[in-house]
């Protein structure tokens, strides 16, 4: 099996880019890749080929050649995790980073790794998904109204970007929710570091932010209203992450993910109403 990341346009299931896909090697790079991205399609391709961050490129590519022993068959992808889901979501999801052995693994987020398990499992019990659990790019999951992104795209070591590579990486995301703004109603945030970064995508993609800015907290709840008519208020709920740790301690359980779910998909189908 080959080590290493995999080449843009070879092959990979679901992969968005191609041999001519632009390549962002700064965080001016970045800024005018996304803000130049006219389409979900475009946006996805140029996110997944990003190599502004030297850390984070470094690291990626390391755990792709070198891999965990479990995983020695298979090849990493090693790229930045694109956004995946409904192009046309009412629901928009937000976490941290990839996992250096899940995502980064797979090419999908939220993918090959515990955290992922426990999320899909939830997304599918409140008919967000299809499948009930997410192994693979070509296991044929699918997101129902639904759509996910992450605040930082690559895998960072530990687990924790730094905060100039979050700042470098939030172009891309506020690009995203730039784009699916004219049919989302409720975004949620797994975790505090989410919740963050959040803010400045939001302030970009449109919508009016609070002042004082709401705190995080498992069951927060703000309503967003657009700067300007013609699109509707979006909810933005907190979520504790579904992380290992999380799940292991009772922080969060499969409950509890399922109410904050199940919130945003009646805010979506409009059976209730922020505020």
């Amino acid at each position: 099996m080959v080590a290493g990341p995999v080449a843009p346009g070879t092959g990979w299931p679901g992969d968005p880019a191609g041999p001519r896909t632009p390549v962002a090697a700064s965080p001016a790079d970045v800024r005018d890749l996304a803000a130049g991205a006219a389409s979900l399609e475009e946006l996805s391709a140029r996110q997944s080929v990003c190599r502004a961050c030297p850390r984070l490129v470094a690291w990626r590519e390391h755990v792709a050649e070198v891999r965990r022993k479990s995983y020695q068959h298979e090849q990493y992808w090693g790229r930045p995790i694109p956004g995946w889901g409904d192009p046309a979501p009412a629901i928009f999801i937000v976490g941290l980073a990839p996992a250096a052995h899940g995502g980064n693994r797979t090419g999908r987020i939220f993918t090959g790794d515990r955290s992922g398990d426990f999320l899909f499992a939830s997304l599918y019990r409140c008919g967000l998904a299809s499948q009930p659990d997410s192994v693979s790019a070509a296991d044929g999951q699918r997101l129902i109204g639904t759509r996910m992104g992450a605040a930082v795209r690559c895998a960072p070591p530990d687990n924790m970007p730094a905060p100039g590579e979050r700042d470098t990486c939030a172009p891309w995301l506020a690009a995203e929710l730039r784009l699916v703004a004219p049919t989302l109603r409720a975004v949620v945030c797994l975790g505090g570091f989410a919740w963050q970064a959040l803010w400045p995508g939001l302030a970009a993609a449109g919508y009016e932010l609070p002042r004082p800015r709401p705190r995080f907290g498992h069951g927060a709840e703000v309503e967003l209203r657009p700067a300007h008519n013609g699109r509707p208020p979006v909810l933005l709920l907190g979520c504790y992450h579904p992380s290992q740790q999380n799940t292991f301690t009772g922080r969060v359980t499969g409950e509890m993910l399922d109410a904050i779910f199940s919130r945003a998909q009646a805010i979506s189908r409009g059976a209730s109403q922020p505020g």
